[in-house]
């Protein structure tokens, strides 16, 4: 028996001459790695092809076209390989979208061929490549490396009859070895070789590891982490998607075998922009994200900044590492619930101009970003928000209005038919809540300004909202502040009650999934937009976002580059308040202040720097 550790050393003409013998364990080509590149195969009429490679390039991930040539099927791209009909062990036939029968030649249809067009798709055993690469056990079944395949609600990009779900292999990573993993993949190169997602298999719409839809089953051990890249069977599912009357494709696990070689780059050469960091970004359901480690840099480098002291003590409550994970939750999000607003004053109205221009700020990169968003407020303060957004959109700092809520709250139990369609907490109708500058519930279930005067009275119990999405799967939330009484702000709390004034009784005992601190909390929204947009700029994180499917955004030509917070925008946006008397929280005036700070000056410097942070060029 020839070993596959054997058959990568030899050359690839002596491997064809291996696989196309007649005996079974040597004709399934699954579980190599390494040594010649391989591919699958698709045939189809000529009419199709056009738009068969349009669905390809769509959807370069699970479907990485290398050639195609009608006729003689003498595919350049191959190099030595002449002629696909001697170099694949077996294929499939597919009549009107069914799978007919398996062939070990196709030369009974030469005939029919001479209308057909060979298409070649780089198959990449990247899981084995992947786990080789990062020096981990590969877990192949049996030894055949039968592994799972699994059909997703993820679906490639339509093309004129071709449509099909994205189809997944799995393999269970130990949770210390990811970042190892991840690395060794990228330094492999290209999205066919890249892991789409990184957790639980529901975010895929895949329901139970242990059902999949082809083949055998791989256990997750306890301490494991699933992880899924592209695989082959997607090509199977766009054959039958388009019900072409005759269509050939290569067998799972019979490949072509080319004389081009796997071109591996070292991990060394990888450049910032290129190496992957795998961030945790949510335990039920367990989800990681990935990011360059240029964009990490940028968006550690942002925390860095908004977090300077104006002299409120906020050095002593920093969470470094809390901004990077909350805008990679965001960048996963689909829908988000904002709220803010901190009563301040006794004299109407009571709102203070640290909250509103940072949440709204945040609202309009989301809007740009095509995201689903909408805000809840104090009832009593509704009219005066309505007129807020309203502005906003007149000036045309946000795309469209943003619906307004309230929530009366009363307990957390009573929240979740807000926070879920028809109360079924798994049918959340946000992915992510955040609140700026919004009032934290305390210890006491009272709430509290700086000076330690109870303002329950005027504030509705928003918290019961992020209380229950604590226990509801699938939602995270994010609290930004800058004194510890606000909302979210219960991370930090012992930290709060030792260096914050009156901070025993004010500090706030709710806490949310990410605590970003800043100097002014209107600094914490505009850094979250900001850290978006570098996310969105990164391709490690777009292709990972996208699940490789659908073409790359290219920086500076999409809407979203406008939403940045610019200076003459923000102050614009601060504006806006000014016109219906809401005051600085510090010092009572209204203007261009924030917390006693003046807007051209400190806040517009601020401004400035987050945005040269994000849009440097690498």
């Amino acid at each position: 028996m020839i070993l596959t550790s054997h058959l990568t050393s030899c050359l690839p003409s002596a491997i064809r001459r291996f696989i196309l013998q007649r005996k079974s364990n040597m004709r399934s080509m699954s579980g190599m790695a390494g040594g010649p590149q391989q591919a699958n195969m698709v045939v189809l009429h000529r009419s199709l092809a056009p738009a068969f490679e349009s669905f390809c390039q769509a959807s370069s991930g699970p479907l990485p076209l290398l050639g195609s040539e009608p006729g003689k099927w003498t595919l350049p791209v191959l190099a030595a390989v002449s002629d696909t009909r001697m170099g694949c062990s077996q294929f499939r036939k597919y009549e009107f979208g069914v799978c007919t029968g398996s062939l070990a030649s196709l030369e009974e249809y030469l005939e029919q061929l001479k209308d057909m067009m060979a298409f070649v798709l780089r198959c990449s055993f990247s899981p084995e490549g992947a786990f080789k690469g990062a020096g981990l056990p590969s877990r192949d079944l049996a030894g055949l490396g039968h592994a799972g395949a699994y059909k997703t609600t993820v679906s490639c990009s339509t093309t004129a009859g071709f449509c099909c779900p994205l189809m997944v292999t799995m393999r269970p990573v130990p949770k210390d070895k990811l970042e190892r993993l991840v690395l060794a993949g990228c330094s492999m190169g290209g999205e066919h070789l890249q892991r789409i997602h990184i957790g639980h298999p529901d975010l895929l719409g895949i329901k139970d590891l242990s059902q999949p839809d082809y083949r055998d089953p791989v256990v997750c051990q306890p301490g494991h982490v699933p992880v899924f890249w592209p695989s082959q069977r997607t090509s199977l599912e766009a054959v039958s998607s388009c019900k072409a009357p005759l269509a050939f494709t290569s067998a799972p696990g019979h490949m072509i075998l080319t004389d081009l070689k796997d071109v591996k780059t070292p991990a060394t050469c990888l450049t910032p922009e290129g190496i992957p960091e795998v961030h945790h970004i949510s335990q039920d359901p367990l989800h990681y994200s990935l990011a360059s480690a240029s964009a990490g840099q940028k968006i550690r480098e942002l925390e860095t900044l908004i977090a300077a002291d104006p002299g409120n003590g906020i050095g002593h409550l920093l969470c470094k590492g809390e901004l990077l994970p909350a805008s990679l939750s965001l960048s996963h999000a689909r829908s988000v619930l904002l709220t803010t607003s901190f009563p301040a004053h006794f004299t109407r109205p009571l709102e203070e101009t640290d909250g509103p221009p940072g949440a709204i700020t945040l609202a309009a990169f989301l809007q740009a970003l095509e995201k689903e968003v909408s805000m809840v407020v104090d009832q009593r303060a509704l009219s005066l928000h309505r007129k807020l957004v309203e502005l906003v959109v007149e000036q045309g700092v946000l795309k469209t209005r943003i619906p307004l809520l309230t929530c009366q709250g009363g307990s957390a139990e009573a929240a979740q038919p807000f926070l879920c369609k028809d109360g079924d907490p798994k049918s959340p109708k946000f992915d992510h809540l955040v609140a700026t500058e919004r009032a934290g519930r305390a210890a006491d279930a009272n709430y509290y300004n700086a000076r330690k005067m109870n303002i329950k009275h005027l504030v509705d119990s928003i918290d019961d909202l992020f209380l229950a999405a604590q226990k509801i799967p699938g939602i995270s939330s994010t609290g930004v502040g800058d004194g510890g009484n606000e909302l979210g702000m219960g991370k930090v709390k012992e930290a709060v009650k030792r260096y914050i004034r009156n901070g025993a009784v004010i500090a706030c005992d709710v806490e949310t999934n990410f605590a970003v601190i800043a100097g002014v909390s209107n600094w914490g929204g505009y850094a979250l937009a900001c850290a978006l947009y570098i996310l969105n700029s990164c391709e490690v994180h777009g292709c990972y976002l996208r699940k490789a499917i659908g073409p790359p955004k290219v920086p500076g030509e999409q809407v979203w580059t406008h939403a940045l917070p610019y200076i003459t925008k923000e102050e614009k946006m601060l504006g806006i308040p000014g016109k219906h008397k809401v005051q600085s929280g510090v010092s009572g005036i209204v203007g261009m202040e924030v917390d006693g700070l003046l807007f051209h000056g400190t806040h517009a410097q601020m401004i400035q720097k987050l945005v040269d942070v994000t849009t440097v060029c690498p």
